[in-house]
């Protein structure tokens, strides 16, 4: 799996970086089923936190989420992102 993190319109502080990496933790049971993925944070009025996920199947799906603070944001995407895997996983597994 491959992961990008990209910040726009500020510095991206290693505890920032480092708190997205722990939270990643939580989908670690997806590594074989993801190839990107690929976060954009933005700061602009609040924060603006993307993920783009392109699946080994040839689906991609985007997600966002806003908050005024940076770490709320990034739990709100993670746990959308969660259950979107587990979607995913879900409609693959019925195709069988």
């Amino acid at each position: 799996m491959n992961i990008d993190i990209k910040a726009v319109h500020f510095t991206l502080k290693e505890d920032a970086r480092e708190y997205l990496n722990r939270k990643l933790g939580r989908i670690h049971n997806a590594e074989n089923m993801i190839i990107d993925l690929l976060f954009t944070l933005t700061k602009d009025k609040d924060f603006a936190v993307e993920a783009r996920v392109n699946f080994r199947w040839g689906v991609s799906v985007h997600l966002k989420e806003t908050d005024f603070e940076l770490n709320p944001a990034i739990d709100k995407l993670i746990d959308k992102l969660d259950a979107k895997i587990i979607k995913e996983k879900e409609k693959v597994v019925a195709k069988r």
